[in-house]
């Protein structure tokens, strides 16, 4: 049974400032709430049908769980249709990236503001093995939940972290070269590509930010293809697209 105070909690997590009031965040979905659950992050409730629990009963040792019916999990689900289950999960603590340490590809993604976006490019970037993403101080919150939602579980294996770009790039070791990615650079598909780099990719919008233009090593850019019959086709890609299929050039050799 839910109780008036946790409706009004759970519900609360839909908005950033409840979420770093409270240090929490929601998942929702089996397949969210299970790789949460594997990676070891502290679980504050779970609240499910007992069809579900029935068949999950194995991973659900320590955690405090509420059986509801589908009717009481409307009253607290952030989605359109409702899965069996919902977990609260304490957010993280965690400290500003170091690219000192960092010998593999880094995601930068500079002020996308769309959550879905930043979902989508999370789960990308889980897909490719890459396991550290730092985000420009003003893209969405990670843990809203269209972010949690559209990384389909992927949050819980990459490493996201916020914090100023600028003075990281500038601190960044010289092994790491700044591959951005903008309308007019570099035929990627040609461009050698190295194991390890940072993948600096920015808004739909404004694209990267003219502050971090200096400072990047190789502009790149994904080669247009026009159609005869279409010769005025799209001006840009979207930003989650633009990321996977730079993920998939670096990686493909």
């Amino acid at each position: 049974m839910l109780s008036k105070s946790k409706i009004k909690l759970i519900n609360s997590l839909k908005m950033g400032k409840y979420r770093r009031q409270h240090q929490l965040f929601v998942a929702e979905g089996t397949t969210n709430v299970l790789d949460f659950l594997h990676s070891g992050i502290e679980t504050e409730a779970l609240y499910a049908t007992r069809n579900w629990l029935k068949t999950n009963q194995s991973f659900l040792n320590k955690i405090e769980i509420t059986e509801v019916i589908l009717k009481e999990m409307a009253k607290i689900s952030a989605l359109k249709n409702p899965s069996e289950v919902l977990a609260v999960f304490a957010i993280p603590e965690k400290n500003e990236a170091d690219l000192n340490t960092m010998n593999d590809l880094v995601l930068m993604l500079d002020d996308i503001r769309d959550p879905g976006n930043l979902g989508t490019i999370i789960r990308t970037a889980d897909w490719f093995g890459i396991s550290h993403i730092i985000c420009s101080e003003n893209t969405v919150d990670t843990y809203n939940p269209k972010v949690v939602q559209a990384s389909m579980g992927s949050l819980a294996r990459v490493q996201v972290y916020y914090q100023n770009l600028k003075k990281t790039l500038q601190a960044k070791p010289d092994y790491l070269k700044v591959f951005g990615a903008v309308l007019k650079g570099n035929d990627m598909v040609e461009l050698a590509k190295p194991n390890h780099g940072i993948i600096l990719v920015g808004s739909e919008a404004h694209g990267i930010s003219k502050e971090l233009l200096p400072l990047i090593d190789i502009k790149i850019t994904i080669p247009k293809q026009v159609s005869i019959d279409v010769p005025n086709s799209a001006e840009s890609l979207n930003a989650s697209i633009a990321t996977a299929v730079i993920c998939y050039e670096f990686r493909r050799k």
